[in-house]
């Protein structure tokens, strides 16, 4: 009996289903959104006069890239802004804010950021730089990180900062010898200057959406979670971006949405997170997941560790990092937010933060018993080796950014010297995580880092970053390339709550990608090295790098 023929066929190459009951095959058939057929010859009985037919040529089809902590809108915007992320020196970073400030006099502030903190002495640049070149207009530039801002005198001095200026409760001014401000803000009191920055514009949030979107699926990426999903510091919440997409359909992936937790409100904001859930969640946007952050980042000491950062001679500081939420708030708000089939999506990098995530876990689970609620800790530098087998235990996937798990100069000048030797080796578990059972998504946290996929993946199996020579980072926290890639598809699929795609498989959403060469063919050391070709949504196809 012969079948309904398909709208589209690939054949002629590899093909990687991470579905278990099989887990290779070389065609696979479309018809409308579906994957209707998945195995070899036999499926192209269902090419017909109609049917596109793409021939892989060897080459691999693998799922849609999906990444679990992204923040596209802030990407976008700041890729149309004072963009400093491919700058490495201090000379150049200072002469791209210049030349910035020159092509755009009608700029009322300079804004963008992506700075590199080890392009400076201590990771920390001053306003005397920016004052040189920008003397006239305020100018403010988050890090690479978006933990740390960078300020000039002018901008200082309109945010009324100056030396008998406090610290907030959830930050840190840096200042000099004599107690004047440097021009350095760190976590909270970045907010001190950013509430003065111009704010963007509806049509701003829906062209960087759409801008960050383009990017991305030339990636490969077919879906995401937007990571902060409100207002936060100088980040516009781009929720109004993502409705007006999902409405005229313009938003093409799939998206799901991580509402901002207020880390200076508590449990009174739960009903209106409730409200936003309902409001927001249209078409291929959904907004069921709160972002609650925990801590900070280990290169400004404020990621919170359970035993104090050692000071530049290794010896012990009283410095034990920031926790942003009290410990047993967090547990009943997760309980709270658990109850009401909320995702927690949590930002933990230090040990201490991500004991305090798998507690909050662990009293939501006791309390409400196991729901399908998929929490994820993200980040996760430094994790206790008591604390690896919770993960498995407690259901509480690991969103992982394999770009950060390398030597670079961030790390090796500015993080292990303060960790110690026996805490640095905790760092980016992924190998520890895989043993114990626990199931690992991916993520980029874009624009901290590329979102590229490939370059993840790549550090991911070889623990060198994709331009690096060596020496290999913790080689023991290896991954191999199957476990890699998974994690950005079924691993993030999973976390996503997509669950009809993620996998290569009869019945599921044609969310697909094909790359320029076989991974499995080549050497691991040439993971980077590789192209999206082609890039298909529900089988429509809104990427082709024509290879």
């Amino acid at each position: 009996m012969r079948h309904t023929t398909a709208d589209l066929v690939f054949t002629g190459g590899p093909v990687l289903t991470l579905d278990a009951a099989r887990s290779r095959a070389t065609t696979v058939a479309v018809t409308g959104d579906r994957i209707t057929a998945v195995g070899h010859d036999e499926v192209r009985d269902l090419i017909g006069p109609k049917t596109e037919v793409v021939d892989l040529a060897g080459r691999l089809l693998v799922p849609g890239f999906q990444d679990a902590h992204v923040h596209p809108v802030s990407a976008g915007l700041e890729l149309a802004q004072c963009d400093l992320t491919a700058v490495r020196t201090a000379a150049e970073t200072v002469a791209a804010v210049r030349a910035y400030a020159e092509t755009h006099p009608e700029r009322e502030w300079i804004t963008g950021g992506g700075w590199s903190m080890e392009a400076f002495d201590g990771g920390s640049p001053t306003k005397d730089l920016l004052d040189a070149v920008v003397p006239d207009r305020p100018v403010y530039l988050p890090n690479r990180d978006h933990h740390g801002a960078w300020a000039n005198s002018r901008a200082l001095h309109l945010a009324g900062i100056d030396r008998t200026t406090p610290d907030p409760a959830d930050g840190r001014i840096e200042r000099d010898a004599s107690g004047e401000p440097t021009g350095l803000l760190q976590e909270g009191a970045m907010n001190l200057v950013a509430r003065l920055t111009p704010p963007s514009t509806p049509a701003d949030r829906l062209a960087a959406l759409l801008r960050a979107q383009r990017l991305l699926h030339s990636y490969g990426i077919t879906a995401w979670q937007d990571a902060i999903v409100g207002t936060f510091g100088s980040m516009a919440d781009p929720a109004d971006a993502y409705l007006a997409a999902a409405r005229d359909g313009s938003l093409t992936a799939r998206v799901a949405g991580a509402l901002w937790w207020d880390r200076e409100r508590g449990a009174e904001q739960i009903p209106e997170l409730a409200a936003r859930r309902a409001e927001l969640s249209h078409g291929r946007f959904r907004a069921g997941s709160v972002k609650l952050m925990v801590d900070g980042v280990a290169e400004t000491g404020t990621a919170a560790l359970i035993d104090p950062y050692l000071d530049s001679c290794g010896c012990a500081t009283a410095n034990r990092g920031t926790r942003f939420i009290d410990p047993a708030d967090l547990r009943a708000y997760v309980t709270e937010l658990d109850a009401l089939g909320f995702q927690a999506h949590f930002h933990a990098l230090g040990d201490r933060a991500v004991r305090d995530a798998l507690d909050a876990v662990e009293a939501a689970r006791t309390a409400n018993g196991t729901r399908d609620t998929r929490p994820h800790l993200a980040h996760l530098q430094i994790v206790h080796p008591d604390d690896i087998g919770r993960f498995r235990q407690l259901g509480a996937t690991a969103n992982i950014q394999p770009l950060w798990a390398s030597h670079e100069p961030q790390m090796d000048e500015l993080t292990i010297p303060f960790l110690g030797e026996e805490r640095a080796g905790w760092q980016y578990p992924f190998g520890a995580l895989l043993r114990a059972g626990a199931t690992l998504a991916a993520g980029s946290d874009w624009p901290v880092s590329s979102p590229d996929p490939l370059h993840g993946i790549h550090t991911a199996v070889n623990r060198i970053e994709p331009e690096g020579k060596g020496p290999v980072f913790f080689p023991e926290e290896r991954i191999g390339l199957t476990d890699a890639i998974a994690a950005y598809t079924a691993g993030s699929a999973y976390v996503n709550h997509l669950d009809d795609t993620g996998s290569v498989r009869a019945g599921a959403l044609a969310d697909l990608v094909v790359l320029d060469r076989d991974l499995y063919a080549a050497p691991p050391e040439e993971i980077a090295a590789t192209r999206v070709a082609r890039t298909y949504v529900g089988g429509q196809k809104v990427y082709d790098a024509g290879l």
